[in-house]
């Protein structure tokens, strides 16, 4: 029997594994498989696991208010080794380039567990964009055995680290099986932020902003709302839906700039179902988040990146999202040409989605049982 342990901290996280894990409990009679999770995020971890219907066998609950990647990757090194030691895993799944990610793949390689990294080769080449992302996967890389990579580039960036080839499959990203599974789920209309009808009024266009990243505190956020504004109140028909993240460098400046600007509807975070069936609503899509840079292209939406480099540039080389920064007058422009340029939004709109098919579980599960690999 495979003994695998997977670990992971935050929501996008658990999306990610989700589908990976539903397919290792489907497979008893070959696999154990086991959950920890450290609890970096917790409200927003938990309506993950809830939709999902994953019950974690061991909780770390480590979440402090305010607390530094430095005082999560000490305290989840510390309390894995123990848990290593009584669980004594064939492997540990981790995902993506949290700080729990890292802190967990040194722990599981101190302590001699074979480490899987899902989602593994993503690069800026920029270790202050996105901070401490671009680290935190670079050390990752550097530990992991078996590096699940989500496309093609992917796999030539850990190549090019002289990460072995034998050691390198490329599956899809997992993300495309979560959103395919939750896109397909009934949604009750009592439980949208804003009305159904509202939201598919073909006389209204929507816009899905999210903003979070912490190169965008400060000034950028500020800018950020000045274009929103200019967008919002430059056309009677445009509506923007901005689940404020709770971070207070980004919640105080939005509400203080954007609370009174009719049509802008400013809300609490969302939870993954809800946000999945806002996002098939929108007319388009302002994000900083990498994880809808990869799943607005899978439902047709144009992605603008509010950030100035992306370790997702594939979809940008597939015409699906456009680097836009956080220059408000850029910002205005790509939105209202996208807004009036019929041509320019069906290019973006229906281009093909670089990041997978929605069978990378599967792949990450045929490796991890596969003797040669193991």
């Amino acid at each position: 029997m495979l003994k695998v342990l997977s670990v992971f901290g935050t929501r996008p996280e658990a999306i990610k594994l989700m589908p990976v894990i539903k397919l290792l409990n489907a497979q008893p009679h070959r696999v154990v498989s086991r959950v920890c999770v450290t609890g970096q995020h917790r409200g927003l971890l938990d309506q993950v696991l809830n939709l999902f219907d994953i019950q974690p066998d061991i909780d770390l609950n480590l979440m402090q208010h305010n607390q530094t990647p430095l005082q999560v990757a000490s305290a989840v090194m510390r309390e894995l080794d123990p848990i290593f030691k009584a669980e004594r895993p064939d492997w540990m799944l981790i995902q993506g380039d949290t700080t729990t990610v890292m802190a967990a793949a040194l722990a599981g390689v101190y302590c001699g567990v074979k480490v899987g990294h899902v989602e593994a080769g993503l690069r800026t080449y920029d270790k202050t964009q996105p901070f401490p992302e671009e680290i935190n996967r670079l050390v990752a890389s550097a530990v992991a055995d078996l590096h699940f990579a989500p496309t093609e580039r992917a796999r030539l960036n850990l190549l090019r680290e002289n990460i072995p080839t034998e050691r390198i499959v490329v599956t899809g990203n997992t993300i495309i099986d979560a959103l395919n599974y939750v896109a397909q789920q009934p949604i009750n209309p009592a439980d949208l932020p804003i009305s159904l009808s509202d939201l598919e009024n073909a006389a209204l266009r929507w816009i899905l902003v999210t903003l979070h990243r912490r190169e965008n505190f400060g000034q950028p956020v500020l800018d950020v709302c000045s274009a929103l504004r200019q967008i919002v109140e430059s056309d009677s028909t445009i509506r923007i839906v901005f689940p404020v993240h709770p971070n207070p460098q980004v919640q105080e400046p939005v509400y203080q700039a954007l609370k009174d600007v009719p049509n802008v509807y400013l809300l609490p975070p969302l939870d993954y179902f809800t946000l999945v069936a806002v996002m098939k609503r929108v007319y388009l899509i302002l994000t900083d988040s990498g994880g809808i840079q990869e799943e607005a292209p899978g439902l047709g939406k144009p992605v603008l990146v509010m950030r100035e480099v992306t370790e997702r540039p594939e979809a940008v080389e597939a015409g699906v999202a456009r680097l836009v920064g956080t220059n408000a007058d850029l910002i205005v422009a790509t939105v209202q040409r996208l807004l009036y340029d019929a041509e320019a939004y069906r290019i973006m709109s229906q281009g093909k989605n670089p990041f997978g098919d929605g069978h990378a579980a599967e792949r990450i599960v045929a490796a991890l049982l596969n003797p040669k690999i193991s």
